[in-house]
Parts: C-alpha cells; structure tokens; sequence
C-alpha cells in the first residue's frame, strides 16, 4: 500500500509511514468517527428542551433530528467517490473541519431554522468523514493484524457513541445546558484535526477517477428518501401514503443508479464488485447487525423511560451493559483473526447476539431490570465481535482505488440498517395491542436478523486469515 500522493495530486513531502505500533492514526480516526455517531444519539434527550427554548414546531423538531441522519445517510457514497479521487486524507480533514464549525454553528443558533440548517451541514461534514476513516485506517496499518485491531475499535465507537449518547446527552442538559451538545465537538474535532494532519500520511489521489453526477445524485436521492420513509414509518406506520411513496421513489431512484453504473465509463461503485461475495455479503451483514442492535437501543430506551420511569441520565446507565463489552470485543476479536479467521468471529459473534435478543423477547411481560443485564450484553458483545470481521471483509475485498467507495458502502448499508430497526421498532410499539408485545415483537425480529446475519457470514465471510 503506497502512503505517498501520487505524482499528479500537486503535493510533496508526504508525512512518513507511520510506525507499526504508533496508534496515534488509529486515535485521530477514532476522534472523527465519535463524533459523527454520537451526534446521531446525543440530540434526542436534548431536542425536547431545544424545541421549548427555540419555540420550534413539532416539524421543526424532527427535522433537528432527522434532517443530520439524511444528508449524512444520502452523501456517505458522494464522500467515498470523493475521497478516492482527491484523496482520503484531504477528504477526511475537509469533513472534520465543515463537522466542527457546523458544530459551533448548532450551539449558537439563535431560531429553530438556523440550527436545522446547521445541523443540515452537519451531516454533510459526517458524510465526508466516515468513507474516508476506514480508508485511513486500511492504509495506515497495512499489516493484517495491526489492521484488524483498528477495525475493530474503530467499529466499537459506533457501539460507544450510540449507547454513551442518552447518557451523555442527559448529563449535559441537565447541567450546562442543550448548547453544550453541540459545543463538546469542537475541542474534539480540534484534536482529530491536529492529529491527522500530525499523525495520518497523505492518500493518493487519482485524478482519473471522475465524479459520476448522473449517478451520484441518484444514490443520494435513494438513500435519502429511504431513509427519510424509514424515519417516518416509525411515526405514521408502514401504510402510509408518505410512507409508500417514499419507499417507491427510493426503488425507482436505485433503479436508476443500477442504469448509470451499468454505462458510466467510469462507475461510482462498479457492479462488477457488488459480485463479490465478501463485499456484498459484508455489506449485508452490516445492514443487519446494525438493524438489530440500533433497533434494541431505541427499544429499550422506550421502555426504560416511558414504561419504567427512568430519566434519561439513568437510561443512559441502564444501556451501559452493551457499551461496556463493545471494547472489549472488539479488541478480543482484533487479536483471534489472526488464528482463526474471520468468518468464525463474524458467525458465533452474530448468533451470540441473537440468543441475547431472543432471550429478551422470551423474559416475559416486565422482568426485572436484572434479567435484561445479560441479554444487552449479549448484543452488544455479539455485535462489536462480528464487527471487525465484517469490516475486514468488505474492505479486502476492495482494491485501492476504490477504498473509499467501499467504505461508503458499507457504511450507508449500515445506516440504513439503523433507519430500518429504529423504524420498525417504533412502529411496533405504537401499533402492538400492548407495548410489552410490541417491545418483545421487536427483540424477536432483531433475533431474527442476526440469526439472518450468522447464515450470511458462513457464506460469504473469507474463511482463513489473510495473508499480506
């Protein structure tokens, strides 16, 4: 893996290769990659006090919380295209600095309007981050398992961010206030920037790599009115007209990219590697482990705050359970792949995390809070062990060229994953003849899906540990 710019990217000097054991890369992506996924979780306890202070309408207060999900869902390919002509490094830096101030942005808003519309660049700045860092990290650790290592802890952030984000979130408003939300960014994203630049050698750039609009606009409209049907399904149930049309446009809007792709000279994403197994399998399984654990946070933050009475600083401490073994999977499975593989971890990883959920579902009408302790665990150990797997798999299968691209892919397949387990878990809560059944409903179908995920890994997940 070459670390210097290619001849054409106009740059010299490139930042030497980092040390095998400096993880100095690994920390600067981390930084960005916390931030994108925290501000994900972060604002929900935080939107009920803003939308009373800024007088903002119940539309307004979706769109400070939807509006950051759908640019950042429907640009994640746009940023890898990007990425892999200019160069991720450049790319990564541009999206923590449009991040950080739009950040800045959020916390000074002064109406309900201009903090949507910040929040809109916002999601802009994550789109341009999150291709980029499972770049960075592929080509600064190119040995396998250093590599691996990073991947794994670079995919327990979004495990961390997800669950730490009630708490967190909670614990600033109750105490600084709702700007702090936005604010705890910029030190953050300070840092990120100050260590890539420091830390991260420059990407190459490939000046023959041209931006496929046609296609380009269609992936964004796909995924964004996907996800914006899948949000809105959550609240208005499948049945809806919104609802249907969205899902209808966003087939007609893949159709459409398929065609582009098929005739583009120069592809966004080549179909030619959507037909391999590892890419497409990963992608997959991406989509539906996040479907699942995604769809138990959100659940079970329901249930802990409307059926329990917590508030949301002790619901941030009752999910602790899946944050607290996401690290430590993610850093057990980083260290196995070297001996066993990947496809082992990403399948008794998956099936893990499905008996936790079905145990949920099979705990009865209202366990105890003790009774729960396992099966969070479950899933979030389960999850963040498949994760590294996962992510190797995809990524290996990608050449150079187009790392970023892959990247995208595998991550929008996650976000929609999420969009998806959020969507239909609210939407079972709210039409469920009672909320338990809702509530058990939903942990049987996020079983189901990991289940789904394990048969998925056997088959496509590489089988021995790849040599570099």
């Amino acid at each position: 893996m070459a670390f210097a710019e290619s001849a054409d990217s106009g740059e010299s000097d490139p930042s030497p290769e980092p040390e095998p054991r400096s993880w100095a890369p690994l920390l600067a992506v981390c930084a960005g990659y916390f931030m994108v996924i925290l501000d994900v979780t972060v604002i929900n306890v935080a939107v009920p006090v803003i939308g009373r202070e800024l007088s903002a309408s119940l539309t307004g207060i979706q769109w400070i919380t939807d509006g950051y999900t759908l640019v950042f869902a429907g640009f994640l390919l746009t940023g890898g295209a990007l990425g892999d002509r200019l160069g991720n490094r450049r790319v990564f830096c541009s999206g923590v600095a449009v991040f950080t101030v739009s950040s800045a942005a959020c916390a000074l808003a002064p109406s309900a309007a201009f903090l949507v519309a910040a929040r809109l660049v916002e999601g802009l700045g994550a789109a341009l981050i999150v291709p980029g860092s499972l770049a960075l990290l592929q080509q600064a650790y190119p040995a396998q398992a250093a590599r691996s290592r990073a991947f794994g802890l670079w995919g327990s952030m979004a495990g961390v961010a997800a669950s730490a984000g009630p708490l967190l979130g909670g614990l600033l408003v109750s105490t600084v206030g709702w700007r702090w939300v936005f604010l705890i960014n910029l030190p953050v994203g300070a840092a990120c920037m100050a260590l890539t630049l420091r830390h991260v050698a420059r990407s190459p750039r490939r000046a023959d790599r041209a931006l496929d609009w046609p296609a380009q606009c269609a992936v964004v409209a796909a995924v964004a009115l996907l996800t914006a049907a899948l949000n809105e399904a959550g609240r208005r149930g499948w049945s809806d007209p919104a609802v249907l049309s969205g899902l209808g446009l966003a087939v007609l809007a893949a159709v459409a990219f398929t065609v582009r792709e098929r005739l583009a000279r120069s592809p966004a994403l080549p179909l030619s590697l959507l037909r391999s197994r590892a890419m497409s399998g990963g992608a997959a399984i991406g989509l539906l482990f996040n479907f699942g654990f995604y769809g138990m946070v959100f659940t079970a933050s329901l249930n802990f705050q409307h059926q329990r009475g917590f508030s949301a600083l002790d619901t941030g401490l009752a999910l602790f359970p899946a944050v607290a073994m996401t690290m430590f999977a993610s850093a057990l499975s980083g260290r196995l792949t070297r001996r066993t593989g990947d496809r082992p971890l990403v399948t008794s990883g998956m099936v893990l995390a499905a008996l936790g959920l079905a145990g949920w579902a099979a705990a009865g009408a209202d366990p105890a809070y003790s009774l729960l302790v396992a099966p969070m665990a479950a899933a979030g150990f389960g999850t963040s062990f498949a994760l590294t797997g996962s992510t190797a798999s995809v990524m290996g299968a990608a050449p150079p060229a187009y790392s970023g691209a892959a990247s995208a892919l595998f991550n929008t397949t996650r976000q929609i994953g999420s969009a998806a387990g959020v969507a239909l878990g609210g939407s079972l809560l709210a039409t469920a003849t009672d909320y338990s059944t809702g509530l058990r409903t939903s942990m049987a179908i996020g079983a189901l899906a990991y289940l789904t995920a394990a048969v998925l890994a056997w088959l496509c997940v590489p089988a021995k540990p790849r040599r570099t």
